[in-house]
């Protein structure tokens, strides 16, 4: 009985942080490059990332300015496509 209970403690402390990341559609036409698309698809194809494409998030005047994404519930904003990619990637590197 032991055994189980240190495994299952292991199991619940090795878990890794799932980051839900949603996009505003029109944002990603405006802002997201052709040449990035596969890198963004690669980091979504990641088991602890959930991503979420919407119509609109009503963040219009952030939505024109640069590109974006609600990351667990917070605003992220970056210069550019590449920029906010990597700023997801750190976000997920110190959630591990």
């Amino acid at each position: 009985m032991e055994m189980f209970n240190l495994n299952f403690i292991t199991k619940i402390f090795a878990k890794e942080i799932k980051l839900k990341i949603d996009f505003c559609e029109k944002n990603l036409d405006r802002f997201l490059p052709e040449e990035l698309q596969n890198e963004y698809s690669a980091f979504f194809g990641k088991k602890n990332i959930e991503y979420k494409e919407y119509k609109c998030q009503s963040r219009c005047e952030e939505c024109k300015i640069s590109p974006y994404a609600i990351v667990n519930g917070e605003f992220i904003a970056a210069d550019d496509s590449a920029q906010l990619l990597e700023k997801l990637k750190y976000i997920q590197d110190i959630k591990k």
